[in-house]
Parts: C-alpha cells; sequence; structure tokens
C-alpha cells in the first residue's frame, strides 16, 4: 500500500510557511513503515530537530484505478478518517533552500499517525468536512476540507495519471494553518465534526 500525501493545499498554511501558490497539487509519499496506529505514543525523534504537528483529513482508497476521471473519483473511496503528518521543519526548510526531496523530513519511521477509518455517509461530504486538533486541551488548528486549493476528487483524478490506485492506499489531503512543535509530554487530540479520532501522547 502506499501512503500519498498533498503539499501547499491549504492557502492560509501556505502563508504562514511562506510557501507557494501551486497551479498543481504537490504530490509526495511516504513508505508505509512511517504509519503509527491505535493511538500509539509518538517518540520524537532526538537526532532530527524540531517535529512539527501537521493534522489532515485522510481517504483510504477502495477499488483498483488508474487514470480515473474526476467525475468519476468519488467512486473510489468511501471512507474517511484523521491523520498527522509529522514533519521535521527544519530539514524540510534546509531541503526547501536547496531543491532537495522532502523524503527524509516527511517520510521517517512513525510520521504518519493515522486514526481508524470511518464510512463517509457518517459524517458529510468530502468538500464539506470541519476537523480540529486540541495539544494538552488547547485547540491548535482548525480546518476546513471547503478551504483546500485542490479537492479530493481532483487530486485522485491527478495522481491517479501517475500511480496506479489501489485497494488500501492512503491519501493525506492537506494540512491547514495552525502547524507547530511538539514535546514530549504533549497530548493530542484530534476531531472530525466534533467526534474525536485521535488521542494519543508525546513522548
Amino acid at each position: 500500500m502506499k501512503v500519498i500525501c498533498v503539499g501547499w493545499n491549504y492557502p492560509a498554511h501556505n502563508q504562514e510557511l511562506a510557501g507557494p501558490t501551486p497551479n498543481k497539487p504537490t504530490i509526495f509519499c511516504k513508505p508505509d513503515s512511517a504509519l503509527l496506529k491505535q493511538n500509539k505514543p509518538f517518540y520524537v525523534p532526538d537526532f532530527m530537530g524540531q517535529i512539527d504537528y501537521e493534522l489532515e483529513v485522510v481517504i483510504r482508497i477502495n477499488r483498483l484505478g488508474k487514470g480515473i476521471a474526476e467525475k468519476f473519483a468519488s467512486r473510489y473511496y468511501t471512507e474517511v478518517g484523521l491523520g498527522i503528518d509529522f514533519t521535521a521543519r527544519e530539514m524540510q526548510q534546509t531541503a526547501r533552500n536547496n531543491g532537495q526531496p522532502w523524503d527524509l523530513c516527511k517520510g521517517f519511521d512513525n510520521s504518519a499517525a493515522i486514526s481508524e477509518f470511518y464510512p463517509l455517509t457518517d459524517f458529510n461530504t468530502i468538500d464539506n468536512l470541519h476537523f480540529r486538533l486540541d495539544i494538552n486541551g488547547h485547540i491548535v488548528q482548525q480546518g476546513y476540507t471547503g478551504d483546500m486549493l485542490f479537492k479530493p476528487d481532483q487530486l485522485i483524478a491527478y495522481i491517479s495519471r501517475y500511480y496506479t490506485l489501489k485497494i488500501g492506499d492512503l491519501l493525506f489531503t492537506g494540512t491547514p494553518a495552525g502547524v507547530g512543535a511538539v514535546k514530549p509530554g504533549d497530548r493530542l487530540q484530534a476531531y472530525l465534526e466534533n467526534q474525536l479520532l485521535m488521542d494519543f501522547e508525546i513522548k
């Protein structure tokens, strides 16, 4: 299975990191060893500098597809969850400055924490979802999927031109503004439409 991620997909987040406003999706991947499941704690790697949280809506692909037309993209997912794209921020900035890829700063072990997945019908349409992240009881990120530059169906159509999508592939759809560093002792709680989906600790 693949973990496919989208960068620079929320304008306010792009502004907070002085990032670009892309005219096509910015895509990168994480290996399956990046997955962190079942609310297990995240251990901060002590050799990678500042590690930031980035809360995202995650879609799980439910059928095989290649070259999917946007008008048919909604047939390729029925479940949704939340994920946190942990990012070694200083390493990423160095990579950006040097025109290097993001593999190490984004794809290290346990850098893709994910919730359980639930039927999308339990919530709302994919373009009308509210989500948020609390750290130690304080809201640090609030997002709305309607603010995405590239909607999920557009992303699936674009990505499937290059990658065959397979059952179980995960699509991290981008993070809103409010990213910041985690530290040992933090408790992260993530909500989708006010339903708690993630609750774990940083160590």
